[in-house]
């Protein structure tokens, strides 16, 4: 994935480490797809974890300079 220099895209990914590095309990990963693939794998997360039992969420997201959706989702780790 190719990174861009500019210094708002370098904040938002410092502060995007920040925010992981806090232990708050949810899993989150991090994804970079073309738009169509974006949607679709936020429609699997949200198929696979409902938000009402894992409290799924796009917690931020970003177009890329190439078009693609960078986007990360976090869940809880288990539903009660």
């Amino acid at each position: 994935m190719e990174r861009s220099a500019r210094p708002a895209d370098l904040a938002r990914r410092v502060k995007a480490q920040r925010r992981h590095a806090v232990s708050d309990g949810f899993k989150r990963e991090t994804f970079a797809l073309p738009r169509p693939a974006a949607r679709e794998k936020a429609k699997e997360w949200f198929a696979r974890f409902p938000k009402a039992a894992y409290q799924t969420e796009i917690e931020s997201w970003r177009e890329l300079d190439d078009g693609r959706i960078e986007f990360t989702i976090r869940r809880l780790p288990s539903a009660d």
